[in-house]
């Protein structure tokens, strides 16, 4: 874990000290996405670290922040299936740390965080314990193709401080005079209606984490605009993000609204080097607090809990295969704080070559923290187990003695 933590520190100088990098003995594999931002500052603290550790193997791998949550969630708690450093959005951090406590490592004590800003912090806190570092923030910016604007006879001040019904009555007239919409964004997507919604501090959700829907006038105002955007052509729908990376550089739209980070790929499209300008948000007219700025997105890295001590089983039981023809089964416990509860992660190895016995036999690294509903089969009460599974296998089965004999 020091070691995860030192490269760490790596990405944090370079980005004003809010990135997270990481290694561990072996191969470090590390998921992020977007090229143009998330992976390059991965690459650049990559190329720092292996200045002073040359030996070091950093795999980054792009993956879309939806298809590493999935991944998440498939492994239901088995992080054999995860890298050793994934990137995860800040509106998802609390809700997969608590359903899935024992992927994410508990970093408290081990990073400087005084000079993060609490409300960032606050995403990756739970129940007291940092489980993240936090990497970038996602102020909402408003960028346009100041040619297109030009074209329409409009520049992009024109769009500072405006209301987003002044946005719609430009659009309309940007759209008659240049054939091209104002705004893109990927259907079923929220990041527009949360922006907009959050410009006048409103949510979807109360303090409590009740849902709150029903007389959200705020909301019902977001939906009424976005809702003319589309059905008039000034905002387009696409099916992917990369469908909508496409649009601004295929120059399909004028503009895009969306966190800062978007930036780094509007910096990228060299043919378009100097056509583009920045400027503030249009804000809601009926809304109490509309304001013209917002934010959206925003990430905080996160290690996975116990890939160190996985790479220590694999290393034994590869060893012992290799140089002794020996085939052997490594059980893991939960990691402790202390000695006294030492035992308590022996028994709990135990029992995961126990259950692995019997749901598991291919496996030679089998972790507590991953037995998943063989865990709770295993747990169950000899009697009731067995009044179960003779209903459902023949008496004497090899599988009732197996599951149903206590191991202390």
């Amino acid at each position: 874990m020091k070691k995860l933590v030192t490269l760490m520190l790596a990405l944090a100088m370079i980005i004003s000290a809010v990135g997270v990098l990481a290694e561990a003995d072996g191969k470090i594999t590390i998921w992020t996405w977007d090229p143009t931002f998330n992976i390059k500052a991965m690459q650049i603290a990559k190329e720092m670290y292996l200045k002073d550790h040359p030996d070091a193997v950093i795999d980054i791998q792009e993956k879309l922040s939806e298809d590493i949550e999935t991944a998440v969630i498939a492994s239901n708690g088995d992080t054999s299936t995860l890298p050793d450093i994934l990137l995860v959005q800040d509106n998802s951090f609390q809700k997969f740390v608590t359903n899935y406590p024992e992927v994410y490592a508990d970093l408290t004590g081990k990073f400087d965080y005084e000079g993060f800003a609490q409300g960032k912090l606050a995403y990756s806190i739970v129940d007291g314990k940092n489980h993240g570092i936090p990497f970038d923030a996602g102020t909402a910016v408003a960028a346009y193709r100041t040619d297109y604007l030009e074209a329409a006879g409009y520049t992009a001040a024109d769009l500072k401080d405006i209301t987003w019904e002044r946005f719609i009555e430009i659009g309309r007239d940007v759209k008659a005079k240049t054939g091209r919409p104002m705004l893109s964004g990927q259907a079923g997507a929220v990041d527009t209606v949360l922006i907009m919604l959050q410009s006048c501090g409103a949510s979807m959700f109360n303090e409590d984490g009740s849902v709150n829907l029903k007389n959200n006038e705020q909301l019902k105002e977001v939906i009424d605009f976005y809702a003319t955007m589309v059905k008039e052509g000034i905002f387009i729908e696409v099916n992917t993000w990369d469908e909508y990376i496409g649009t601004l550089s295929n120059q399909t739209v004028v503009g895009t609204i969306q966190g800062c980070w978007i930036l780094s790929t509007v910096m990228s499209l060299q043919d378009q080097k100097g056509l583009w300008a920045m400027t503030n948000l249009p804000k809601l007219v009926k809304a109490e607090g509309a304001t013209n700025y917002s934010s959206n997105g925003g990430s905080s890295w996160a290690i996975i809990n116990g890939k160190d001590i996985e790479k220590l089983a694999r290393s034994i039981v590869d060893t012992l295969g290799s140089e002794f023809y020996t085939r052997v089964v490594v059980g893991i416990g939960t990691i402790v704080s202390s000695v006294k509860e030492l035992s308590k992660s022996f028994k709990e190895a135990q029992v995961s070559l126990e259950v692995g016995k019997v749901f598991d036999t291919e496996k030679s690294i089998v972790s507590y923290n991953n037995l998943g509903i063989a865990r709770l089969i295993y747990q169950l009460p000899t009697t009731l187990c067995e009044m179960f599974l003779k209903e459902v296998f023949k008496k004497g089965s090899c599988i009732i003695s197996h599951i149903c004999t206590p191991l202390f």
